[in-house]
């Protein structure tokens, strides 16, 4: 089973039509503290590796999803520019679950190396924001 592509606008609908899906944002929770879309659960799918200083996967993420959502539960993953969240949505769907979307795009749109938007985020797209 593959992993559905949506954009923030099609999240957002969802999210305001849906009350039973959840908007999972797997950034960290610097990243979250700093706005996010209303109602999202924070579970990082990277976090800070304290040797290395850099990203690695969170060991504690699919047991802490499996743990809150059963694997019917709409779930939508979201992250800054749409690849760590395109990463857990790949491994929730791996470990079963069967209604798992991408939000491309991510929370501050996605960029090429110039720095252009190629495809705009929740923040582009002036959808609500929660701090």
């Amino acid at each position: 089973m593959s992993v559905k592509q949506i954009d923030p606008k099609q999240t957002f609908e969802t999210l305001k039509q849906d009350p039973n899906s959840v908007y999972l944002d797997v950034r960290t929770a610097e990243e979250f503290a700093g706005g996010h879309v209303p109602g999202a659960v924070n579970i990082p799918v990277m976090t800070p590796d304290p040797m290395s200083r850099r990203m690695a996967p969170n060991p504690a993420f699919l047991a802490k999803v499996q743990a809150d959502y059963g694997k019917d539960k709409k779930i939508i993953c979201g992250c800054q520019m749409g690849g760590r969240s395109q990463f857990a949505a790949d491994m929730l769907t791996q470990a079963g679950f069967s209604d798992v979307s991408n939000m491309v795009g991510g929370f501050g749109g996605a960029k090429d190396p110039m720095g252009r938007v190629v495809a705009p985020g929740w923040l582009q797209l002036n959808l609500p924001v929660e701090r």
